[in-house]
């Protein structure tokens, strides 16, 4: 190790987490530190083609602005996925809440995190076990007195969009959308279910099955219809991949949700009790998509769910982060198919493919021209905690570190999971995650 590697670990040691409460959690949380860097593949990764080190294009990346770190400390979780052990599990790991007891609600605001920010990254819907759980564990850590930014991920979309479409008039801009869904949202609906529509009369008033299919299902016609009206939107090939896709869904929903005990006439009743718990005044959930943005931004740091690309980056270097937040408000609440299909959804969708808007050098010079150098996200998931990715000038902290446990047992990962990444206001990023033996931490002051 070089003396200026041990000289940084000398200087943010003293500023690492202390794990409060962390026996009443069934997980095992990195204790020692080491630079980013030195996690090599598994922790910084350059794009192909680059000649230099990714440690020579990183220092370069720094020196091209002066970074301005936010003012309090804050605290970075995403994807989620309805794992609401696994959020309990990050908020210990980050040092700013304590796990008093067993029990779920057993949690306090430490000192350090009374003075910090929270940032949920999107995607607390679908996959997991506990939908409504993990969201009164938000809940409860605002009310805790914790400030909270909730960001809007793909999924968490895509379930408002999908289930609010139910009873709408028929559009064939939005009939697909229930469908759409697949049998992601099977599980919450279930929770629904077992938690609300238990009583001899929960199915009372509800439609008879032939009704029900064709409330969910879009109707046969649309098959024409929607191509005609979203081609100014979707090219060709993805236009053929999603009538292919809601086909498949189609075929499956159905058995999907016998297999689960559900029948058509338990999904639209768990369908009008969503409405009622999310979109109604009195609603418990009310708040949870009021208070969604869509990105947000402190000092140098770019905080959205997925990623950026060119187009939204002209936006954002023109109009600011107010405007893209009001304007993502305005179109779910009103234009439900151009949000979705639209260039502003790719915040929330895109993973940097060939089939997604692109991100040159010139977005990344407006990025930069803005004060923004660095884009911090989930949506890509990662089986060794966080990751740099060096993407064409711009620096992406990749923070989904896989810690809902239906991914981690679908894709191989032992353990159930835990992750958050801190920007401390002393120019340290650090990643903490169940699957790697250390703390990651980026010493800004390092490559300066």
């Amino acid at each position: 190790m070089t003396t200026k590697n041990k000289n940084s670990i000398e200087r943010h040691t003293r500023y690492l987490p202390v794990y409060k409460g962390r026996k009443w959690l069934d997980v095992e949380l990195p204790t020692n530190s080491q630079p980013w860097l030195l996690g090599r593949q598994r922790s910084v990764v350059k794009e192909r083609g680059q000649r230099s080190s990714a440690a020579g294009l990183l220092r370069e990346v720094v020196k091209r602005g002066k970074w301005q770190w936010p003012k309090r400390k804050l605290y970075f979780f995403s994807d989620l996925h309805a794992d609401a052990d696994a959020l309990i599990a990050s908020l210990v790991a980050s040092g700013g809440v304590k796990k008093t007891g067993s029990k779920q609600h057993a949690l306090k605001l430490t000192s350090h995190g009374k003075d910090a920010i929270f940032v949920i990254g999107g995607d607390c819907f679908d996959k997991g076990p506990s939908n409504l759980k993990l969201l009164r564990s938000i809940q409860q850590l605002k009310q805790l007195g914790a400030r909270v930014v909730l960001l809007a991920g793909n999924h968490d979309l895509r379930v408002k969009l999908g289930i609010a479409s139910v009873g709408m008039d028929p559009d064939p801009r939005h009939d697909h959308f229930f469908i759409r869904m697949g049998s992601k949202v099977i599980p919450m609906l279930r929770e629904i279910v077992d938690e609300y529509l238990q009583d001899k009369d929960a199915l009372k008033g509800v439609p008879p099955t032939r009704t029900c299919r064709r409330i969910l299902y879009p109707p046969k016609r649309w098959f024409k219809e929607f191509p005609k009206m979203a081609s100014w939107v979707m090219p060709d090939k993805r236009m053929a991949r999603e009538l292919k896709r809601l086909k498949e869904k189609i075929d499956d929903f159905e058995s999907d949700c016998e297999a689960v005990g559900l029948s058509l006439r338990h999904v639209y009743a768990a369908v009008m009790k969503w409405q009622q718990l999310f979109l109604k005044p009195k609603g418990e959930f009310i708040w949870f998509y009021k208070q969604m943005q869509l990105v947000y931004r402190q000092g140098s740091f770019l905080f959205v769910h997925a990623g950026i690309d060119d187009r939204m980056a002209k936006l954002i270097e023109r109009k600011g982060i107010k405007y893209i937040n009001k304007e993502f408000r305005d179109s779910v609440e009103d234009e439900i198919f151009e949000f979705y299909y639209g260039p502003m959804a790719n915040l929330i969708r895109t993973k940097y493919r060939d089939v997604d808007m692109p991100l040159t050098r010139k977005g990344s010079d407006l990025m930069h021209d803005a004060g923004i150098h660095t884009i911090v996200h989930g949506h890509a998931n990662r089986h060794y905690g966080q990751r740099i990715m060096l993407r064409k000038g711009m620096i992406h902290f990749e923070c989904d570190a896989t810690i809902d446990r239906y991914t981690r047992i679908k894709e191989g990962l032992k353990g159930k999971g835990a992750a958050v990444t801190i920007f401390h206001p002393k120019q340290l990023v650090m990643g903490i995650s169940t699957d790697y033996p250390h703390i990651k931490v980026f010493d800004y002051k390092s490559f300066t």
